[in-house]
């Protein structure tokens, strides 16, 4: 190892373990940030150009978000249980083993993604039907499912070796990789949509050819050697140790992303049983609050390095402070966004429809949403801090309560009480409720915090015997 790396090394850790944590944590969420809400544009941009088609290519649209949905469990499930491993092994300076951890999760996202996309063009038109098209959007979900698929391998192994950026405490690449690829996917679609004539295709293409450019990006650093954690197949180790870990913080993840697009599945048939334009407005719904949702993923991806290395150092006052801190800006910020956002809800679902229906439903869900969105903010830091410490069971009951505990029952409970109003309802009642159900765990794993941040405090003491 160069001198030149091992200087990096340390003036990171420095930062991770002895930074002004009003500093360091803005400075490792800001490239997150700003990369998800970007990848969260594109999704957008792209609801935006297919809506300009028909309202069926809309629901299309709307409808395949949950093959990217699923794509995305996979991806995240291997990027997040290693990044959560990886920065608590730079904390504890076991640099080899984080490389053998992230050439690992990287191989497996890569095989995974490549048995989705085999397993979706074989069970194409079944597979779009399961995910809620109706008879009308058939061919329309077909046409936008082809390319996607394509994409499902680097998509996956893309999520991973953002992770790994991010958990080195090197996020501006994973900005970057995030940012070209959707600037590509913006300038792509118009020409891939309406010059070529490529329809509903066109957007699914254009999204395909952003995601491997991302992926170049991405791997880069890697390959130019310039991260702390190094890639390649030399580093594949998949031992058990790595395999547990990996898993420990990664299936609470795949159980979030993986009941997200169940959710997604259950409410596209529930909103195609009431109406094309239902499911229309619920597509561009679920675009929108992804956009929101998206930046506080990405502020609390940049609390999360930061706790993890501090807890594998002991350094446990740390870890409470950075939680504060986060949880207080978390919340606010998201606060502020939301109110601009619920009063401009009409006016955002002009932009995407003429239709007075979908207008209308549009802007009830999305003002509905947004009062409850403060409270998904701070669930999202408490779920962050259990990653950072490993604790995979109260990370997974949390994965399970928003899109799983909570949604999927209101959403099916609701949506027969009241109707398309009550589906629209059911996303805002589930943030409450994962709250409800976050508070308990997480005052049990603060009290065990302070404890242990006490017994550090007596055996710092001169005099003071080590517990």
């Amino acid at each position: 190892m160069t001198a030149e790396k091992i200087s990096r090394q340390e003036i990171r850790r420095d930062m991770m373990l002895n930074g002004e944590l009003h500093r360091v944590i803005p400075k490792l969420a800001l490239p997150m940030i700003v990369s998800m809400l970007i990848n969260s544009f594109y999704n957008m941009v792209d609801t935006f150009f297919v809506s300009m088609i028909s309202a069926e290519a809309t629901a299309a649209a709307g409808v395949n978000f949950s093959l990217m949905s699923i794509i995305t469990a996979v991806g995240m499930a291997f990027g997040v249980g290693a990044g959560s491993y990886i920065s608590r092994l730079l904390g504890a300076k076991r640099d080899e083993e984080a490389s053998h951890t992230l050439s690992t999760a990287f191989v497996f996202a890569l095989g995974f993604g490549t048995l989705i996309m085999f397993l979706g063009f074989i069970f194409m038109r079944e597979l779009v039907v399961f995910m809620g098209a109706t008879p009308e959007i058939i061919q329309y979900s077909i046409d936008y499912a082809s390319y996607i698929l394509y994409a499902a391998p680097i998509m996956a192994g893309s999520f991973v070796l953002s992770q790994g950026l991010r958990a080195e405490g090197n996020p501006i690449f994973a900005m970057l990789g995030m940012a070209v690829g959707g600037v590509i996917n913006i300038a792509l679609d118009p020409i891939f949509i309406f010059t070529l004539d490529w329809g509903v295709a066109g957007a699914s293409a254009a999204t395909a050819v952003s995601q491997l450019i991302s992926f170049l990006v991405l791997l880069y650093p890697f390959a130019k050697k310039n991260t702390l954690v190094n890639l390649g197949f030399k580093h594949f180790s998949p031992k058990k140790s790595i395999m547990v870990e990996i898993s420990k913080m990664g299936f609470p993840t795949l159980l979030r992303s993986g009941l997200m697009t169940i959710s997604l599945i259950i409410t596209n048939n529930l909103a195609g049983g009431f109406s094309t334009h239902a499911l229309a407005a619920i597509s561009v719904v679920n675009r929108l609050m992804m956009f929101i949702g998206s930046s506080l993923i990405g502020f609390g991806q940049g609390f999360q390095p930061v706790a993890g290395y501090n807890w594998g150092a002991k350094r446990y006052d740390r870890v409470l402070k950075s939680f504060r801190f986060s949880s207080i800006v978390g919340v606010a910020g998201v606060s502020v966004l939301c109110v601009i956002v619920a009063i401009l809800a009409p006016t955002i679902m002009r932009a995407f429809s003429d239709q007075q229906e979908v207008i209308n439903l549009g802007a009830f869900s999305i003002r509905l949403n947004c009062l409850a969105m403060p409270a998904h903010a701070w669930v999202i830091v408490i779920n962050m801090l259990f990653q950072a410490m490993g604790r995979g069971t109260s990370a997974a009951i949390l994965s399970l309560s928003r899109q799983g505990i909570c949604f999927i029952p209101s959403v099916v409970i609701m949506s027969l009480l009241f109707g398309i109003w009550g589906l629209a309802s059911a996303q805002a009642v589930a943030d409450f409720l994962s709250l409800v159900l976050a508070i308990p765990l997480l005052l049990k794993v603060l009290k065990e915090i302070k404890g242990l941040n006490e017994g550090a405090v007596l055996a710092a003491k001169p005099g003071q015997a080590k517990p």
